[in-house]
């Protein structure tokens, strides 16, 4: 017989039919009933009581059935949660270390980095263009949601204006699992070029411990007195670790 497919303009309803977004092949016209019965209740379920009615592992199947429409995806849920850890650490995961656990294809890592993307993008909007000092827990969930879960280190710059608004978030570096190259001259430059008025910078912490190295304290001295010596303000420098972070303002560090 021909293969099925179908599109996502065809798909009615928020989780009705849009896991039929990509054509598959299939050996029959239905799936079994079990498979089919079982997405339904997670659906239902979701629907009802929300994300805090399901473990990890059924929100990440919710996922993955728009990915792999016409099989069972309990066991490639629980297998990636095996691998990575947690539900954060499977979307934060990069698409090259997805793709080594068997049943992740293409199809599996676009649906993961999508509703990765809408979740920072969902976190980032809470704090854009309003005053950061006073929606400062704002701030930090928003850190926590790009930044917790990633395999290395990043670092990051906050830019703000005169009023305390953020006009730009910008990665400068990536790093290896516990260093993260800095140059103080290109934060203090950009800063410039945005005609920004004060600085907050963020790095994650990949082994989950926020306490801050030598080497951070001494990168972030560098900066303050490069940007002091501009007439900047650099309000703070946050690690990010798992569930927990360490601002270096509160522990005296600035």
């Amino acid at each position: 017989m021909k293969p099925r497919t179908s599109s996502f303009a065809e798909g009615p309803t928020l989780f009705g039919d849009l896991d039929e977004a990509q054509p598959v092949a299939v050996s029959s016209d239905r799936l079994p009933s079990y498979i089919t019965d079982h997405r339904k209740r997670l659906r239902e379920r979701f629907l009802t009581g929300g994300a805090e009615a399901m473990p990890d592992y059924e929100l990440l199947e919710l996922i993955l059935f728009r990915a792999l429409p016409r099989q069972d995806v309990k066991p490639l849920a629980r297998r990636l949660l095996d691998v990575f850890g947690s539900f954060g650490h499977v979307l934060a995961a990069p698409p090259a270390r997805l793709t080594e656990v068997t049943g992740v294809g293409e199809a599996v890592v676009q649906e993961l980095k999508i509703v990765e993307a809408a979740a920072q993008r969902l976190a980032r909007s809470r704090v854009l263009q309003r005053p950061v000092l006073s929606s400062w827990q704002a701030l930090l969930d928003y850190c926590h949601t790009a930044m917790a879960h990633r395999p290395t280190e990043q670092f990051r710059v906050l830019f703000l204006d005169r009023k305390n608004l953020l006009i730009a978030d910008e990665e400068q570096a990536r790093g290896t699992v516990d260093h993260v190259p800095v140059y103080p001259r290109e934060v203090v430059k950009r800063a410039l070029e945005l005609d920004a008025s004060a600085l907050i910078l963020v790095h994650n912490h990949p082994s989950g411990d926020p306490t801050p190295s030598q080497a951070d304290i001494a990168m972030t001295d560098q900066i303050r007195h490069a940007a002091e010596a501009l007439g900047l303000v650099l309000h703070d420098h946050l690690v990010i670790g798992k569930g927990r972070e360490l601002s270096f303002r509160a522990e005296g560090l600035l």
